[in-house]
């Protein structure tokens, strides 16, 4: 065990659950093109961060978006904006992984951008009551990479940053950490690697 280290601080999109917008597509979309304008639209468009940010409802992305989206591909866009969490399986070892440093004796803790969407899909993954604590970027109306959202989560739960190991696929978010004071790595799909790595 880490004896620097105390607590895990865990982001959820691609380094606990597989966040695959292509998988959505490729469920609801009849054809390239129908992808190309619900990616460009839904996916890409400013809706998805509002919502992580809590400035719009997970359910109401359609209707914000339906007006930039030819008709013909309404039901396709209703289908992807409102079942989009089909995607959100356990990545391989996800959960293990959880479980492991919960047994190491480390605090296990959740800081993920996501709309209020995460508390209907996350809780499939693992109960909220297993971790420490859960911080969701849209209750707080902030999002990583922003070094305030690091600083509250630190002084929601009373923790240190050199006490925390924070773990994210993205290197703006990791990097946003490290500003705050906390250790952070970068997730590439090989949790063994951080273990080692980090000496957990």
């Amino acid at each position: 065990m880490n004896n620097k280290i105390k607590n895990i601080v865990l982001d959820m999109g691609n380094v606990l659950l597989d966040y695959d917008p292509e998988f959505v597509m490729e469920t609801f979309c009849s054809s390239e093109e129908e992808k190309n304008v619900i990616r460009k639209e839904l996916f890409e468009g400013p809706e998805w961060p509002a919502a992580d940010k809590g400035e719009i409802k997970d359910e109401d992305r359609f209707d914000l978006i339906k007006g930039r989206v030819p008709e013909q591909h309404h039901e396709a866009l209703w289908n992807c904006a409102m079942h989009w969490d089909i995607c959100m399986k356990p990545l391989p070892g996800a959960r293990e992984f959880c479980e492991y440093v919960r047994a190491q004796g480390y605090g296990v803790y959740i800081l993920s951008n996501a709309s209020d969407a995460f508390y209907e899909y996350f809780p499939r993954f693992l109960p909220l009551d297993f971790f420490d604590g859960v911080f969701v970027s849209s209750d707080y109306l902030m999002l990583k990479p922003d070094l305030k959202i690091y600083q509250t989560f630190l002084e929601k739960y009373g923790l240190k940053g050199e006490e925390c190991l924070f773990i994210d696929d993205r290197i703006d978010n990791v990097e946003g950490a490290r500003k705050a004071g906390m250790n952070a790595v970068r997730f590439v799909n090989d949790y063994k690697k951080i273990i080692a790595e980090q000496q957990l």
